[in-house]
């Protein structure tokens, strides 16, 4: 009996060691697995990771999903934009007339602007309207936005499909959120103070990711129910009609006494004569006089011929 209790002794003070050791292991291994979770780490971190099972993820309800397997196009989340430039006879009454159109199809302006531009002895007022409106009546106000215009200058309109980043969003949310009930359980596993502040960081961090990821997909949410048209108004330009500018009536100068004007004038005429004189003397001994003079020698001298006296005989 003696012999036996010293090896009893020995027997449970090993056992005691060893369930303390298993006791301190088990929040190191907790702080682990949070810190791979949290920073995305190597699957070799963990030691044992736990499999959380996925959640099937649906958007629509068993209705509408039937009827997206016979039409891919429906239920999808499309975020729709539009700018129009339109030409009105009015632009004040274009402007309320659009404001009834956005109260009528449950709509609401987002931001209005106007101005004026100054034209001869026009000043013509241009306005500038974006409204959001639901996303089943983008349509329907495209079209009564065109009635209201002489004629459409320019149109532009585009869709972008978000239904797969939304999923997308929804599915890291559903992983974050898992993540962060697994944490939840480590915290109160946490035997002192410093655990239990490590992992609650780590909690905050992912809470924080789970309502950024939250606000992501609220923002498409939003952005697919409603869709948002650009309107801008541009007069049209009245006519000018131009009045001709009559002529001024030349008024007479008085006519001032100038010698120096006139004694110019008398010179040029007394110029002119000379040349006149000497052109017409030029002209008449190199011209007229060779032309003229031999006729008139030889009638000169068939007249003195016939003129003279016969000798009388004697």
């Amino acid at each position: 009996m003696k012999r036996s209790l010293p090896l009893f002794m020995s027997l449970a003070t090993i056992v005691m060691l060893l369930l303390s050791a298993c006791g301190s292991a088990a929040p190191t291994e907790a702080l682990a697995f949070v810190e791979a979770a949290a920073t995305d780490a190597p699957a070799e971190v963990m030691a044992e990771p736990a499999v959380v099972p996925m959640p099937t993820i649906s958007l629509f309800s068993p209705d509408q999903e039937n009827v997206s397997a016979a039409n891919p196009s429906a239920g999808r989340m499309i975020i729709k934009n539009a700018d129009l430039l339109l030409q009105v006879e009015d632009t004040e009454v274009a402007i309320d007339r659009t404001t009834q159109l956005v109260g009528d199809l449950g709509g609401y302006i987002i931001s209005s602007r106007t101005w004026y531009k100054p034209y001869h002895e026009f000043n013509l007022k241009y306005a500038t309207l974006t409204i959001g409106l639901p996303v089943d009546q983008f349509e329907r106000a495209l079209n009564r936005l065109r009635g209201l215009a002489v004629e459409v200058l320019d149109e532009t309109a585009s869709g972008e499909d978000v239904t797969d980043q939304y999923v997308d969003l929804q599915s890291q949310v559903t992983n974050l959120e898992a993540t962060r009930d697994r944490i939840k359980t480590f915290l109160d596993e946490a035997k002192t103070v410093d655990e239990a502040l490590r992992v609650n960081q780590q909690l905050s961090e992912i809470e924080g990711q789970i309502e950024q990821i939250k606000g992501q997909m609220n923002y498409l949410k939003d952005r697919s129910a409603y869709s948002t048209i650009t309107v801008n108004f541009e007069p049209v330009l009245p006519e000018i009609i131009s009045t001709p500018t009559p002529t001024p009536t030349p008024r007479p100068e008085p006519d001032v006494w100038n010698p120096g004007k006139t004694f110019g004038k008398a010179s040029k005429s007394l110029t002119s004569a000379y040349q006149g004189i000497i052109d017409f003397l030029i002209w008449l001994f190199v011209v007229i006089v060779p032309i003229i003079a031999p006729p008139i020698l030889l009638i000169w001298g068939a007249v003195k011929l016939f003129k003279r006296k016969p000798a009388q005989p004697k």
